[in-house]
């Protein structure tokens, strides 16, 4: 059962309206989360401006669907992994590159050093050492990439934990995290 209701789209106006249009036209759907967000106008406009600024840099589209697939499976939210797993399928991902990316890794070395990163920034709360650090460079990632691989950390465990907080209930064909397998 949802602990936090959900926007109806129908009822939505101003900065609201315009992001579920968005995701309409997108995805054409308004994922249960983007719902839920919208309880507060402010935060789904935080979520929507920090998952914008993200597409906009460096990191690859795939990357960034393989962060969010690895940080899920981490924080064993099914909904993320769920939404991130056909996400990533539409950025080009291949079924076997998905599934990889539950245990964080992929068949490209250089990737699995960002995933890699990722889930320990996810375990170790941030608390890096710089030796992991420097194994990122030495994998060919400058410090703008490794800035927007945290980035991209910490808005899956906003949506992680909103997820498990709130119960949404997952629109997406249902993906288990290693957690739950």
């Amino acid at each position: 059962m949802q602990n936090l209701k959900s926007i109806d789209p129908a009822g939505a106006s101003g900065k609201t309206k315009q992001i579920f249009d968005f995701f309409q036209k997108n995805l054409g759907t308004i994922p249960n989360l983007a719902r839920v967000i919208a309880n507060s106008p402010a935060a789904l406009g935080a979520y929507a401006g920090f998952s914008g600024a993200l597409a906009e840099g460096k990191l690859s589209a795939q990357l960034r669907e393989q962060i969010a697939i690895a940080v899920a499976s981490t924080n064993a939210c099914d909904y993320c992994l769920s939404a991130h797993t056909v996400l990533g399928a539409h950025a080009g991902l291949d079924t076997k590159e998905l599934e990889l990316a539950r245990d964080a890794v992929s068949s490209n070395e250089k990737a699995t050093g960002a995933l890699r990163f990722a889930q320990l920034v996810v375990r170790d709360r941030g608390h890096i050492p710089a030796s992991e650090i420097d194994a990122l460079r030495a994998a060919g990632y400058g410090d703008g990439e490794i800035v927007e691989i945290i980035a991209a950390v910490a808005l899956n465990i906003f949506t992680n934990y909103l997820n498990h907080i709130a119960g949404t209930e997952i629109d997406f064909p249902v993906v288990h995290s290693t957690a739950a397998r």
